[in-house]
């Protein structure tokens, strides 16, 4: 059965298909008895609402973890650039009040802890153990291997780890994700699961 979410998910912006936000929903519920479930990238929180919701539920937390400058994708003259999300005064792009805005909405700002950092600076020090992580920051090989390095040793086992955006044909999409998915296989570390449309997932054993 579909996850009952707080908002119409079709008025968030983003980039994750359905299939893929339900899955989240479904292994957030799954591991909320782990720990709490730590993302990268939030953009403007389409994936932190399916996540949230379900750590809701459970009384569990989300930390999302984003600079809410944007992905090299994002920038100004680039394919995915949004004006709503520029801030013409600094000339830089920001999501972070958008994903404000749809905490509110949904009512999730008493599960959502927002973490506006890089992600590596976030993780220097971190020392809580995580249910589930979900990467799905920047796509360059420098931010995903970051991304992955940062957290994949905080995820407890029987934890979920999840990389959004995985395409092993180069000509569908860019290879960083399916570079660190392909560390994580070969690390050891996790049970590879069935893959839902470009959504990677593993279980650490």
């Amino acid at each position: 059965m579909p996850p009952v979410l707080p908002v119409d998910i079709n008025t968030v912006k983003g980039f994750l298909a359905e299939d893929e936000g339900e899955a989240l929903f479904q292994h957030c519920l799954a591991t909320a008895a782990l720990g709490p479930c730590l993302e990268v990238g939030s953009y403007c929180g389409k994936s932190t609402i399916y996540l949230g919701a379900a750590a809701k539920t459970r009384n569990n937390i989300v930390y999302a973890v984003d600079h809410h400058r944007g992905s090299e994708e994002h920038q100004l003259g680039e394919a995915y650039h949004d004006p709503d999300l520029y801030d013409s005064g600094v000339k830089l792009m920001d999501s972070f009040r958008e994903f404000r805005i749809n905490m509110r909405k949904a009512d999730l700002e008493q599960t959502v802890v927002p973490i506006v950092s890089p992600s590596a600076v976030a993780s220097r020090h971190w020392a809580t153990p995580l249910g589930m992580v979900f990467i799905d920051g920047g796509h360059s090989w420098e931010a995903a291997l970051t991304d992955y390095r940062s957290w994949v040793t905080h995820i407890v086992t029987g934890g979920i780890l999840a990389i959004h955006d995985i395409f092993p044909d180069p000509s569908k999409g860019g290879q960083a994700p399916y570079d660190i998915w392909k560390l994580a296989k070969a690390s050891g570390l996790f049970e590879e699961l069935p893959m839902v449309n470009t959504l990677g997932l593993f279980r650490r054993v």
